[in-house]
């Protein structure tokens, strides 16, 4: 069946499952749409199909006020077959071309500008900088509707130096000026530290969130991280100042509910792109679930898992860390490690008294503070602590680099050349961390004893049977790590 017919037969049928995959231009109004807008369906005759947003924007259509594309789940970072473009989109979510340009996103990504145009145009529909464009006017937009941020404060908060810009590009955009679509209510008078917010965060159903919040609770860093019941709670840095964020499903179905506690305004869209990567809400669970269901063992595993993601980091220094902590431990002893340490070498949280800080008061440790640590009196054992001090120096002296527009092999591979990490340590980063959809820590007992074969397999022969997983081994990881008694997830 051609890719139209698939778009059509969503379109006519409001299927969520190709919410944010693909748009909908209306020729007769001059507008897009989602797959899923309630409102009349178009003759087929008069609609175009657009692999993005910014596809769309860019071929003169103006977002739908009724079905509010902004509020749809991410485009999957993995959509096409270019590793090129998914880590150039990453970049592009990071606020990449926010201070640089196209040619400097190339060079990150290590090709020529022209073909990275190429590439975005052939696996995106659109431009780099149209896509930059798109999701800050669409952040803008979901502020104005979610918040009551005055205009300027959302400019700045959408990468505009001005309000004046600002509102040009947002009147080109949707045909009407910021103001005129704020819904009713004040405009909170004063926006700065104190500032307290809550947005909405759409992600791609199915969902397992039980199944997610349960893997943070097992692995939470005591006083910097917390789950209590369905709310996930951490500190951050942002910037010079600190700040909680919460995270908790929302009242209407397909969307998490985050508040950010003491936030800036200056960092609310890469705060708000963090969660997204953290509990990994634009995955492609229909791709995914089509490979890894072609397999026994996990089709079984996907029906009580349904949706599976792979957990982010907030920070890729700390998740190097966790993971140098749980080598050949229990999830339960690194977890108690990692508050310790985080007790002893972090920054104690500065926060107004009006905020109620909920057991959480330490920001984890920088690579700065641990690179001259001695850990001694935690019980950590000397060479893992060496372990951690050479990866704190590498990533003070830039030989290691969290950067996702990186080649995940290369990565692995300088994560390596420390003393203490190996494939598993370095797999599991490259998985977390760069968000490697095909990560695979193949020496983990847990995915080997998972296997569920007659016979205990060995990593090799669990690469040779992960082969069918391809390209989303990392997915199934968390599937299989899931169907161990007491993993938390």
């Amino acid at each position: 069946m051609l890719q139209s017919e698939i778009f059509e037969r969503a379109r006519l049928s409001r299927d969520a499952r190709f919410d944010g995959q693909f748009y909908v231009g209306v020729k007769t109004t001059g507008i897009y749409c989602r797959p899923i807008c309630p409102a009349n369906s178009p003759k087929s005759e008069n609609v175009s199909f657009f692999q993005s947003a910014a596809a769309a924007s860019e071929a003169g259509y103006r977002p739908c006020l009724r079905c509010r594309p902004e509020s749809a789940p991410g485009t999957p970072a993995w959509s096409g077959t270019s590793t090129t473009v998914r880590r150039g989109l990453r970049l592009i979510s990071g606020g990449a071309l926010d201070d640089g340009n196209v040619e400097e996103l190339a060079e990150r990504l290590g090709v020529t500008s022209r073909h990275l145009r190429r590439l975005f145009n052939k696996h995106v529909g659109a431009s780099p900088l149209s896509v930059a464009h798109t999701q800050r006017l669409h952040f803008a937009k979901r502020l104005i509707d979610e918040t009551t941020l005055p205009m300027q404060h959302i400019a700045a908060a959408a990468g505009y130096g001005s309000i004046r810009r600002f509102n040009d590009a947002f009147r080109n955009t949707y045909g009407r000026s910021p103001r005129a679509l704020r819904r009713a209510g004040e405009e909170l008078g004063h926006v700065g530290p104190a500032a307290n917010l809550t947005v909405r965060l759409p992600y791609r159903q199915p969902f397992h969130w039980h199944r997610m919040i349960e893997f943070y609770r097992y692995r939470a860093t005591p006083g910097v991280e917390s789950v209590d019941g369905d709310v996930y709670r951490r500190t951050l840095a942002t910037g010079d100042s600190h700040a909680i964020v919460e995270i908790s499903p929302d009242s209407k179905d397909g969307y998490l509910s985050m508040t950010m506690l003491s936030i800036d305004t200056d960092v609310l869209f890469d705060t708000v792109q963090a969660a997204r990567e953290v509990f990994d809400l634009d995955a492609p669970v229909s791709e995914i679930a089509a490979t890894l269901g072609r397999d026994k063992t996990l089709k079984q595993m996907l029906k009580q898992n349904p949706g599976v993601r792979v957990p982010g980091a907030w920070d890729g220094f700390e998740l190097t860390v966790r993971a140098v902590l749980g080598q050949q431990v229990s999830v339960k002893a690194a977890t108690t490690m990692a508050g310790r340490i985080a007790e002893k070498y972090g920054e104690p949280i500065a926060l107004p008294d009006t905020i109620e800080r909920a057991g959480l008061a330490r920001i984890f440790p920088t690579p700065e503070r641990l690179s001259r640590a001695r850990f001694n009196g935690i019980g950590l054992i000397r060479s893992r602590a060496e372990t951690i001090r050479q990866v704190a120096k590498a990533v003070v002296s830039g030989d290691v680099r969290f950067d996702p527009a990186q080649n995940p092999d290369t990565f692995c591979e300088m994560l390596k050349s420390i003393r203490g990490i190996g494939d598993w340590t370095a797999a599991y980063v490259a998985m977390r961390v760069l968000k490697n959809p095909d990560a695979l820590p193949a020496s983990d007992l847990g995915l080997i004893s998972a296997i569920r074969h007659p016979d205990r397999v060995t990593p090799k022969e669990l690469i040779e049977t992960a082969e069918t997983w391809r390209p989303w081994r990392a997915y199934a990881a968390m599937l299989l790590w899931g169907s161990l008694p007491g993993s938390g997830g």
